[in-house]
């Protein structure tokens, strides 16, 4: 039951991400938000697991491994894309950028864990992100005819970002495919709270104003997406390629932007909606058997 559930429930959980961003950038800087975030997931992960006695990992091979895939997965991707957004980078920009991840997720894993992708799933990887493309083509031509400029820093951050991911989820699958989700989730947290952390003292000055906006978006944060959407990619990553995993972040986009229009009044313009049929359709090409 739940390898059916798996992939709709973590695009449903991880989608809420740019909402809550949205909703934090008002009373929190970002980097202070995702270092408070990173410790509570730790926290509420290391409780959770005494609860249940889980297995916590025996090498301090394991436990680096668990701390590195961390600071690839949450903390450097995190860090850079709400760095890269709050420095103006356009969210449209953003999104064609983080379509690019499953792409090469796909080529490093048939280059480096040896996966074999058919026909089907090439098409479908290469018809998500054509899908990404037409879904914000309005806001991405609007980028190229104002231009770039003084954004170049912030978007070179955005890329890294994203190679950060790419990197965090073929790390996990190479490295973690032992072991107990939930203690490994308390590492990573660790991990990605200790790279957050110096970035929060150089480049922010800690604001959080404790409103209940803000707490609320923090309890979803660590709750919702840390616990549910992170835990269920990381079910998804040891239970499948991770090529097919990847391919879910196509549907984020087009998902957000639905959500945006029913939360916050967004236009939903026509390029999105068949964008979103299009991504569909990939994600449905990749995730059918070789």
């Amino acid at each position: 039951m739940l390898d059916r559930l798996a992939p709709a429930l973590f695009v449903l959980l991880w989608s809420t991400g740019w909402i809550v961003a949205k909703i934090a950038s008002l009373h929190a800087e970002p980097l202070t938000f995702l270092a408070a975030r990173h410790m509570l997931a730790a926290i509420v992960f290391a409780a959770f697991s005494i609860a249940v006695s889980a297995a916590w990992p025996r090498t301090n091979k394991a436990v680096l491994h668990g701390f590195t895939s961390g600071i690839l997965l949450h903390g450097l991707y995190l860090a850079g894309l709400w760095w890269a957004i709050g420095q103006g980078v356009p969210a449209s920009l953003s999104g064609v950028i983080a379509g690019l991840q499953p792409l090469l997720t796909a080529g490093f894993a048939i280059l480096l864990l040896r996966e074999r992708l058919g026909v089907k799933q090439v098409c479908g990887l290469l018809l998500g992100f054509a899908g990404v493309a037409i879904a914000v083509s309005p806001q991405f031509a609007d980028v190229m005819k104002t231009g770039l400029t003084g954004l170049a820093v912030p978007v070179l951050v955005n890329l890294i970002a994203m190679f950060s991911v790419t990197l965090g989820t073929l790390y996990q699958k190479r490295f973690l495919a032992q072991g107990d989700l939930r203690t490994i989730a308390v590492l990573q947290y660790l991990g990605a709270f200790a790279v957050t952390v110096p970035l929060v003292y150089g480049l922010e000055n800690g604001r959080f104003d404790w409103s209940w906006p803000a707490i609320a978006a923090m309890a979803w944060s660590v709750l919702g997406i840390s616990m549910g959407a992170v835990g269920l990619l990381l079910y998804l990553i040891r239970r499948g390629q991770v090529s097919r995993a990847a391919s879910l972040i196509y549907l984020m986009p087009p998902l957000v932007a639905i959500e945006a229009a029913m939360l916050f009044g967004e236009t939903l313009t026509l390029p999105m909606i068949a964008g979103t049929v299009t991504v569909v359709i990939g994600v449905y090409l990749v995730n059918q058997k070789v």
